[in-house]
């Protein structure tokens, strides 16, 4: 579609005076005519046109020409879909094929055994009448162009603001787990920027990394259905206890699966299988190596890591070294050894974020 200062109509023509061709256009339709060849590339190098009409000479060689620059134009961006209609003379079916295969939208012939490309040599109406229709065309399709534009940046818009609203619940659930554990802030926090430590390491894009760092701050969100005499226990769970805890993992699950949200479904799998243990010794499925989906098995060595380093009613904290020695003797056995090795990978970055947000290491 044309900008305000652009032609509708742009006419190409070696004559000096084209003004029966001109004159078939109404008097509101703004035009320029410029000559061929180069000086016709030149002046519609950076503008655009409803329609590019080419008056092509007489004689076969003029004709080449003007297939030459139907060319020259279709090679240009914003002239690749522009409307062109051919002035020619020649014989009528080896011309119009021509024409089409250079790139010629349209095509109006002079009548058999005439060389005059004049308004008047032609059929004025027809010719008239093609070149109307053709503006009328470009114009209609820029407008569905434009009205694309404007329903893609409607659907951008859309999205981002889903996106926001997805983050916005999970940070929501995050409180939520806070008020059962007010340390749960801290260690999520931890959590999430260890959780993209791996995923750098391994190779994952921004996006994925992003994603399931948010993910995983949900990824003991079904503690909130464990009782606190059990959840702040000093000393060392029953069996029964111990069973009970285990039961967050699909509680978590249960609660984000059938979300519309990808992020919560995403939450969802993580929650589920960041227990589980790459040597199949893990709950609540018992799954075993790649069988756990990637985010669990990165969501595991994350929360672990922290959970040594961080004290807790029942044990101080582990200093980061000793913490990092664990890490690396359960690398394929309680870990996915290509999840420690990226860990460990980006050791500068977890310590960094420790030293920013410390855990509290004393019992």
């Amino acid at each position: 579609m044309t900008n305000a200062a652009d032609p509708a109509v742009v006419v190409v023509t070696a004559r000096p005076d084209p003004g029966g061709l001109t004159r078939l256009f109404a008097a509101s339709v703004p035009i320029l005519v410029v000559e061929q060849g180069d000086a016709a590339l030149a002046a519609l190098a950076e503008r655009a046109a409803d329609l590019v009409l080419i008056e092509a000479g007489p004689t076969p060689d003029s004709c080449l020409d003007a297939l030459a620059l139907i060319r020259g134009l279709r090679l240009r961006p914003h002239l690749a879909h522009t409307s062109i209609l051919l002035v020619a003379a020649g014989e009528p079916a080896e011309t119009r094929r021509r024409a089409l295969e250079a790139g010629a939208t349209d095509v109006v012939l002079a009548p058999p055994g005439t060389t005059d490309l004049t308004a008047e040599g032609l059929d004025a109406s027809d010719l008239a009448l093609r070149g109307r229709n053709l503006i009328a065309l470009a114009r209609a399709k820029g407008a569905v162009e434009t009205q694309a534009r404007t329903l893609a940046r409607e659907v951008e818009r859309a999205a981002a603001e889903s996106q926001e609203r997805e983050r916005e619940i999970i940070r929501r659930l995050m409180l939520a787990a806070e008020f059962r554990d007010d340390q749960a802030g801290d260690h999520l926090t931890r959590v999430a920027g260890c959780v993209l430590a791996i995923a750098d390491g391994l190779g994952l894009s921004e996006e994925e990394g992003n994603d399931i760092a948010l993910a995983s701050t949900m990824h003991d969100i079904g503690k909130i259905g464990v009782a606190d005499s059990i959840l702040h226990k000093p000393g060392p769970l029953t069996e029964p206890e111990r069973c009970e805890m285990m039961q967050h993992a699909l509680r978590g699950y249960r609660m984000l699966h059938d979300s519309p949200s990808r992020l919560l479904r995403l939450a969802a799998e993580i929650a589920l299988t960041h227990h589980e243990r790459w040597d199949g010794a893990g709950y609540p499925q018992g799954l075993k190596g790649t069988e756990i989906p990637l985010p669990g098995r990165i969501t595991a060595v994350a929360d672990v890591f922290d959970a040594l380093i961080s004290a807790r009613v029942y044990k101080p904290g582990w200093p980061l070294e000793r913490a990092r020695r664990f890490l690396e003797e359960q690398s394929g056995a309680h870990f996915d050894p290509d999840c420690v090795a990226a860990f460990l990978s980006r050791w500068d970055d977890v310590v960094a974020l420790i030293e920013e947000r410390p855990a509290d290491r004393a019992a």
